[in-house]
């Protein structure tokens, strides 16, 4: 039944005082959340640690969120995208770790595998090599889907200005990615050539 409410709804459930609305909200947002802080942080106890202040915060004032104005996902995105910030302005250096759980598909046997694993690392470590404004719109569009107007909101800036940074980040990533798609063609070629 909870599943059927609207997020406003159960966010004045929540209010009211009611634990399994809240519980509603925290199965429908979290994965988004903890998404994106793991991939704006690199860090999966970082993006625990976003996630679960996003959450409480939320439980503690939902009177916070407006309901009219932003959806409640983009709202905690932007909280997350606070939090995240926050973060990497008091560390140094950013955490090198894995952003996904999910293991390399098998196809292509070990060697398929070993590769796949390595263009992932390369793209991680690409996004992660971003500055946070442009990582965070790669990170909103690319890999949540987000419309730009929803990722305007979530960080703060017109859709212009969110268009340009994304713009600018893909642009950063294609050079930084460049010389292993080249070589990879190359490798490709030869193999190909090598073959006939």
């Amino acid at each position: 039944m909870l599943a059927e409410w609207t997020d406003l709804r159960l966010l004045e459930a929540t209010a009211a005082g009611d634990e399994e609305a809240f519980v509603e909200i925290y199965r429908r947002h979290h994965p988004r959340v903890f998404r994106f802080a793991l991939r704006m942080t690199g860090s999966r106890d970082a993006a625990q640690d976003i996630t679960q202040v996003c959450f409480t915060a939320l439980l503690a004032s939902p009177s916070r969120y407006r309901g009219l104005r932003v959806h409640l996902g983009t709202y905690l995105c932007a909280t997350a995208r606070n939090q995240s910030l926050k973060r990497l302005r008091r560390v140094h250096r950013e955490v090198q770790r894995d952003l996904d759980n999910r293991s390399p598909d098998g196809a292509g046997g070990p060697l398929g595998m070993l590769l796949a694993e390595e263009e992932a690392r390369l793209v991680r470590q690409a996004v992660l090599a971003l500055a946070p404004l442009h990582r965070e719109v790669v990170i909103l569009v690319e890999y949540e889907g987000m419309a730009l107007s929803e990722v305007a909101e979530v960080v703060g800036a017109e859709v212009g200005t969110v268009k340009v940074r994304l713009h600018r980040a893909r642009r950063k990533l294609h050079r930084a990615l460049e010389p292993y798609v080249s070589r990879s063609t190359a490798t490709a070629v030869s193999e190909d050539a090598r073959k006939s």
